[in-house]
């Protein structure tokens, strides 16, 4: 835990009208790796585009004056080394890969504002007592392969490049397939897990409408929901559309739908914070003319409270059973997915506050609704986590905007955090 002595901030900021610009231009920079026919971006764990993304930045922060180096899992740091280096190292960023047809602010408004609140510190006040360092994390999202966090993960134990999960993308590659022909691997640089994090802040735009709601231009998150995630397969029998009577048939998909709505429901019962997702369908054999015979269909259960998530699920299974027993289908249920909530460190949370009260800035405390690396790297050490406003709450989109003003607003909370853990404490938490 922090002492409680008041945090004494930084004489001077970045020019706000030139942070916006810096910010803007580097957001707009890495958009272009992995930028999609649909508009968006498409970035995944280990892909070409990754790759690229993540070699431009290596270059970047080398421009920065930053000390760059890979991990052997793929994440990406850069370093301003610490005048007293054994007081270990403070860490800020987040993730570099994106969701099927993303937008260029999830993960990477992260690492653009840690980048910019970096090279602004190393040039205006030199080397920090201790070692500070921006991240780029290799994966988050989860949208490759069955499995998130896997950058976090393997700087806080939970994973190893040694042990890789026997997981399989959507066109059969093995994630060790892939990892190794990105050249990463055991040995293939530097050994992801650390224990020289003193502290991890992460800066990520809201993802709701909360703040745009409140209008207020900070959100310092107190807490990130828990989560649990399914892949459900229901079988039936796939027959002739027109020869195969309606109270003979075993319609996997209408057995599902019948589900869905039934899920709908009961989150609504619940009522908030609990939300519950079907986002992903796959139909079989997916003809016109052929009664589905088999359903996969992705389940995404979040709330703030782990009893209350678990007895949900509970209910949803039970739920499923009966319409599947009923419509006389199989029912598979496989959870990949169980992340419990976790809280960000307290004192870490009130120096936000007490940054935002200092220079006049409007803030909420709030719980996110997505999940954050900032959740598994409170296993090894302090975390908090800061939003900006997202526009109409609009997300892993095209879509998704924060304006200028907002982005920089952020980025000088950040450079004002890191000045204190690491230029005025050292790293003394």
């Amino acid at each position: 835990m922090m002492n409680n002595v008041i945090p004494r901030l930084p004489q001077e900021l970045p020019d706000i009208n030139r942070l916006a610009a810096s910010i803007e231009e580097t957001l707009h920079w890495l958009s272009e790796y992995g930028a999609d026919g649909g508009g968006g971006i498409t970035r995944f764990l280990y892909s070409n585009s990754w790759k690229q993304a993540q070699t431009a930045l290596n270059d970047r922060m080398k421009q920065a004056g930053l000390k760059v180096y890979f991990d052997e899992a793929g994440n990406l740091y850069g370093r301003i080394e610490g005048t007293e280096p054994n007081r270990g190292t403070i860490l800020t960023g987040s993730h570099i890969d994106t969701v099927i047809n993303g937008g260029k602010y999830d993960g990477a408004f992260g690492i653009a504002a840690g980048l910019a609140a970096l090279q602004f510190l190393l040039e205006r006040y030199g080397r920090p007592k201790c070692n500070l360092e921006i991240v780029s994390f290799c994966e988050e999202e989860g949208s490759r392969f069955p499995l998130t966090y896997w950058g976090s993960g393997n700087v806080s134990g939970r994973y190893s490049v040694d042990q890789v999960p026997e997981i399989c993308d959507s066109g059969g590659v093995s994630l060790r397939e892939a990892m190794m022909s990105a050249g990463f691997g055991s040995k293939a640089g530097r050994a992801a897990k650390r224990d020289d994090i003193q502290a991890f802040i992460e800066l990520h735009i809201e993802q709701g409408k909360v703040l745009e709601r409140e209008e207020k231009g900070i959100g310092v998150v107190k807490g990130i929901v828990g989560q649990k995630r399914f892949t459900c397969e229901v079988t039936g029998e796939a027959n002739h559309a027109g020869t195969t009577p309606m109270a003979l048939r075993r319609d996997a998909l209408a057995g599902v739908s019948e589900m869905i709505q039934l899920l709908e429901g009961l989150a609504q019962s619940y009522g908030s914070p609990m939300v519950a997702t079907v986002g992903s369908l796959e139909v079989i054999p997916g003809l016109s003319n052929v009664i589905p015979g088999k359903v996969t269909f992705t389940l995404d259960v979040r709330h703030s409270d782990s009893v209350t998530l678990s007895a949900f699920c509970q209910a949803v299974k039970i739920s499923f059973e009966e319409v599947a027993a009923r419509r006389g289908l199989m029912l598979t249920l496989s959870q990949w997915m169980n992340a419990e909530p976790v809280m960000m460190d307290v004192e870490l949370t009130r120096m936000v506050e007490h940054i935002c009260m200092h220079r006049n800035l409007s803030f909420l405390s709030m719980f996110s609704g997505a999940g954050h690396d900032t959740q598994v790297m409170q296993s090894v050490c302090p975390t908090a986590l800061v939003f900006v406003p997202s526009r109409g709450g609009i997300s892993h989109s095209p879509d998704e905007y924060t304006s200028t003003k907002e982005l920089a607003t952020g980025v000088s909370v950040l450079t004002d955090f890191l000045y204190v853990l690491a230029y005025d404490r050292g790293g003394a938490l």
